[in-house]
């Protein structure tokens, strides 16, 4: 029989956005391939449930719910998950006692983000690693004491170069394994036809508020994409965002708008994993503009959606946070600080496309390819 890998994270919870979905595929997917039994288990309060006009409802009328088992089962994993409700009220999928068992035989359990917050389910694993998507926020509200990071294992973190003299997030007086993330690249191939618009999926905001730490303000996407909000118009090129803004930002919209910018909403064209993946290889290429919080750190993040572009043969335009030390840039991955350096990245992108795309499918083989990554993470772990 084979080893049991537990993933732990929010995908309920975010019904609707089929790149979040992607996150958690990433890794049960890839450590399927790589020869282990997989579990992922979620979690909802009855606060989060919402029907599909965002209307509080029971679990069972939720799309929450509907939406979890529907992924599980696209990716056959229907029988892999487990919901926990309302603390230990109910759960679907696996019950408690088996939930149990099996993490008690598991050889490792990652909790993104800290989601599972259980803990007889955290104290049955043998080894729990904390797995950081978001590099800089939990660092800094533990360091600042506005949260602390939750007792795990380990603690691993897609920051790659946290932990490093010139990145100014704190460590904690933890230990941070560095990973990337990972792409199962047989679920995302490479694409011959291409659309004719720079995209990405983002949200202008997301759910955090910007944070002062030693005298400085680490901010939000919202305050890097005003730098380049005039791209389009200094290009001439064509830019979609598949973007969630709140109807609040009204100005940021305008002037998104006034530049040349198309706006769509992401869960209309991107509500699922499938619909997510065929938004993203049906574009040109990719814009990514960073959070603050990444760019002014210096964490090393990378995208795990510019890492879907580059394995379908889309270039990657992308904002540097520390990247040029941390992988081969300048063919299909084109970095830029300024919006100067935008747009002439743009440009070339443009002007050399099949060399871009190209390069593009062979750096997601090299850096990003699943069982590279999550091999390596394992080793480290002391799993594999």
């Amino acid at each position: 029989m084979a080893e049991t890998i537990v993933v732990a994270g929010s995908l309920s919870q975010r019904a609707g956005y089929g790149g979040h979905a992607w996150v958690f595929l990433q890794y049960l997917l890839g450590f399927r391939r790589l020869g282990y039994d997989v579990l992922f288990v979620d979690r909802l309060d009855p606060e989060m449930c919402v029907d599909g006009h965002g209307r509080r409802t029971s679990l069972d009328a939720s799309r929450n719910l509907s939406y979890l088992l529907d992924v599980m089962t696209q990716f056959g994993l229907s029988d892999s998950c487990s919901l926990l409700y309302d603390r230990r009220s109910r759960t679907v999928g696996l019950n408690r006692r088996e939930l149990l068992e099996r993490l008690g035989h598991s050889v490792l359990l990652l909790n993104v983000m800290g989601f599972l917050n259980d803990e007889e389910l955290l104290a049955a694993a043998p080894l729990t690693a904390f797995l950081d998507i978001d590099p800089g926020f939990p660092q800094m509200w533990h360091a600042l004491g506005l949260s602390q990071l939750p007792a795990h294992d380990r603690y691993v973190t897609v920051g790659e170069n946290v932990g490093r003299s010139d990145c100014s997030i704190p460590t904690g007086g933890l230990s941070w394994l560095t990973t990337r993330p990972p792409v199962v690249l047989e679920h995302w191939p490479a694409q011959q036809a291409a659309g004719h618009a720079f995209t990405s999926v983002n949200s202008w905001r997301g759910p955090f508020g910007p944070i002062e730490y030693e005298g400085v303000t680490y901010g939000l996407r919202v305050h890097e994409m005003r730098r380049f909000v005039d791209l389009p118009r200094r290009t001439g090129r064509a830019f979609e965002l598949a973007l969630d803004i709140d109807l609040a930002d009204v100005g940021d919209r305008s002037a998104l708008l006034a530049n040349g910018w198309s706006l769509v909403d992401p869960r209309g064209v991107a509500g699922d994993p499938l619909a997510y993946r065929s938004y993203v290889q049906r574009s040109a290429a990719e814009l990514m503009v960073a959070k603050n919080m990444y760019v002014r750190s210096r964490s090393g993040w990378f995208s795990d959606r510019s890492a879907c572009y580059l394995s379908s043969g889309r270039p990657v335009v992308a904002q540097d946070t520390g990247l040029d030390r941390l992988y081969p840039v300048g063919e299909g991955l084109v970095t830029f600080s300024t919006p100067e350096e935008a747009g002439a990245a743009v440009e070339d992108v443009a002007a050399h496309y099949a060399r871009h795309s190209a390069a593009a499918r062979e750096l997601a083989r090299a850096s990003f390819d699943s069982d590279v990554v999550l091999g390596r993470l394992l080793a480290e772990l002391g799993v594999a």
